[in-house]
C-alpha cells in the first residue's frame, strides 16, 4: 500500500498543492514559477525516490519568498500525512552526500519535534531566480510542518549552485532512509509509545 500524502495551502498571496508518495520511484511533476526551485525539488523528488507534484501560483511581482516558504509548509503537510503515526519506519535518516567541490550533510528524525539546525554560507545572494536566503527558508517552513528535526550543513563548498543542490539532494536521501520500512517492528520506534 503507497504511502500519499497531500498538503494544499491557499493565501491571498499563494496557491500551493503538493502530492507525495513516499514509495514512489522519483517521477514528479513541479511548477512553481521559479526555475532553480524546480530543479531542487526535482533533485529531491529523484534522489529521494518519492513521487512528487507541485503546484504553485504566487505573487512572484514582489520576489520568491512567498511561493518557496509556503510550498515548504505544504510539502511538510504532505510528508506529515504521508507517514501517518510512523509505524514500522527507520525514523532517522541521514547522508553526506559530495558534489564536485561541495560536501553537504543532512541528518533527520521524524521525532514529532519540529526543529532545523542550518549551516552554510553561499557565495552569491541569487541563484538564477531564487534569493539563497530562501533554501533556509524553505527547509525551515519544511521542518515545522512536518514536525521533523532537520540539521543540514555544508561541510565544504564553493560554488552556491552545488552547495544549495547537494543540500536538497541529502535531504532526499536521509528522508528516504528515515521512512524506509523496519520489519522488526511494528510499532512507532520510541521508548514513548507514540511519537
Amino acid at each position: 500500500m503507497s504511502r500519499i500524502g497531500i498538503g494544499k495551502r491557499k493565501t491571498k498571496e499563494t496557491n500551493i498543492s503538493v502530492t507525495i508518495n513516499l514509495d514512489g520511484t522519483g517521477n514528479n511533476k513541479i511548477h512553481t514559477g521559479i526555475g532553480f526551485f524546480d530543479h531542487m525539488l526535482d533533485g529531491f523528488a529523484r534522489h529521494g525516490l518519492f513521487d512528487l507534484t507541485v503546484e504553485a501560483e504566487g505573487d512572484l511581482f514582489l520576489d520568491c519568498h512567498h511561493t518557496v516558504e509556503d510550498t515548504g509548509i505544504v510539502l511538510g503537510q504532505a510528508v506529515l500525512e504521508a507517514v501517518g503515526e510512523k509505524k514500522g519506519i527507520k525514523r532517522y535518516g541521514h547522508m553526506i552526500l559530495p558534489m564536485d567541490e561541495t560536501l553537504a550533510l543532512c541528518a533527520v528524525d521524524l521525532s514529532g519535534r519540529p526543529y532545523l539546525n542550518f549551516q552554510a554560507a553561499f557565495q552569491n545572494d541569487r541563484i538564477g531566480d531564487m534569493d539563497t536566503e530562501m533554501v533556509r527558508e524553505f527547509f525551515y517552513a519544511l521542518s515545522y510542518s512536518a514536525m521533523m528535526n532537520i540539521h543540514l550543513k555544508i561541510l565544504d563548498g564553493e560554488n552556491s549552485h552545488h552547495m544549495a543542490e547537494a543540500l536538497f539532494k541529502a535531504f532526499g536521501k536521509a528522508l528516504d532512509m528515515a521512512t524506509v520500512s523496519e520489519p522488526r517492528l511494528d510499532e512507532a520506534w520510541t521508548t514513548k509509545g507514540s511519537l
